[in-house]
């Protein structure tokens, strides 16, 4: 079992991400393992052994935090499912967890270690789910997402056949075609279009099992826009859980493994609990690119030259709001998970990292970006932010 090696302090009440049992991870790798070993069972989804015609449907939900599931939406069907908790990836958040459970690999080797990641062939600061320059053009390179993404999707030579249901917005981006090579891709419109698509592709794979991995964005995009524990969020979450009711019924009987899950969970944060780094002022003096990684686990490109400087702003500006480690210190803790670390990691992590506090975020400005306000934030290592749920019932 892969085990951290945490030599620095960490923010109050932090929860580190679990790489073994118990984990998003390990959810992730064990499910690539059984898409391509026969007889292999997948003990997250409830498969046995030697169950080859099991078909399992993965429906993540981003953003929704087993803390809000247990406390927002206690008493909720999906609550009435709930087999325990699992950690998210670091950082937590979208680019990095999706891709796990997407790859079955780390974010320390698929290398998507946030929204912004820094990749200096491709001109600094990238948007690798977008595939644009931070500020804002579209990137166009050869291969340019497998140079950014290496690690092949674990649909690729699977041994059992896999659909990809995606929201038809994104389900045939650059990013999404890149990660469904192996799969079927099946676009839908809306809760009722997602629900539809699903038991369509349960039908299709009713002779031979297979996964249907579904995605669901609107959660998350809600719990950004107007907060994470709004009424909008709440309304969104009892579709979402009217959904899951709908999809019991259709399937009781069929002996379909059903599991949900999340990429991350989420804080609110505020303009009083933002440390905004004005443009050409002092600290964006001392850094060489702006900062890449989230708004809440800030990785930072400093000067040749400007460390002990950096650091002592640090020290005084950030105290109570941010935990300051180095780059090396960050890589060798292995927060970023196990395995064969990808070729562009140190740079993506950088020369130091910013582990902010709880409700604490920090953000900088680039020429030409179009700045995104936002009540509802992720990537850090609070509870809130880090545990997701597992649920998991056989129909």
């Amino acid at each position: 079992m892969p085990v951290l090696n945490i030599r620095f302090p960490l923010p109050v009440d932090s929860v580190l991400p679990e790489y073994g049992p118990g984990g998003l991870y390990d959810l992730a790798s064990t499910l690539r393992t059984w898409l391509h070993e026969p007889g292999a069972g997948w003990n997250a989804g409830g498969v046995a052994p030697g169950d080859d015609a099991a078909t399992v449907v993965l429906l993540v939900i981003d953003g929704l935090g087993d803390r809000y599931l247990c406390s927002v939406g206690a008493g909720s069907v999906l609550h009435a499912h709930r087999r325990g908790a699992l950690t998210s990836v670091c950082p937590s958040t979208t680019a990095s967890a999706v891709t796990t459970l997407l790859t079955g690999v780390a974010p320390a080797v698929h290398g998507l270690n946030g929204w912004f990641v820094h990749d200096r062939r491709f001109g600094g600061v990238v948007l690798p789910l977008p595939l644009s320059l931070r500020t804002g053009p579209p990137l166009e390179a050869v291969r340019l997402m497998s140079r950014l993404c290496p690690v092949p999707p674990m649909f690729h030579h699977a041994s059992r056949p896999a659909v990809l249901v995606s929201p038809a917005d994104i389900a045939f981006s650059r990013f999404s075609q890149h990660h469904a090579r192996g799969a079927r891709v099946e676009p839908y419109q809306g809760l009722r279009g997602l629900e539809a698509q699903i038991l369509a592709q349960v039908d299709r794979l009713a002779a031979s099992g297979g996964l249907v991995h579904a995605y669901y964005p609107v959660f998350d995009a809600l719990s950004h826009l107007h907060g994470c524990r709004s009424a909008q969020v709440h309304a969104c979450f009892e579709r979402i859980d009217a959904l899951f009711a709908n999809l019991l019924n259709a399937l009781a009987g069929r002996g379909v493994h059903l599991v949900v899950t999340a990429d991350h969970g989420f804080i609110d944060s505020s303009p009083q609990r933002t440390v905004d780094l004005a443009p050409g002022g002092e600290v964006a003096a001392m850094l060489a690119a702006p900062l890449f990684g989230e708004r809440r686990l800030a990785f930072c490109r400093v000067r040749r030259g400007a460390a002990a400087e950096f650091e002592a702003w640090a020290r005084v500006e950030l105290a109570g709001k941010a935990v300051l480690v180095s780059g090396k210190d960050c890589l060798e803790s292995g927060l970023l998970g196990p395995g064969m670390r990808n070729p562009r990691l140190a740079e993506r992590v950088g020369t130091h990292v910013l582990l902010m506090e709880p409700g604490w975020t920090i953000i900088d400005h680039v020429e030409g970006e179009h700045f995104h306000e936002m009540i509802g934030v992720h990537g850090g290592l609070s509870a809130d932010e880090m545990t997701v749920p597992w649920i998991a019932v056989r129909s």
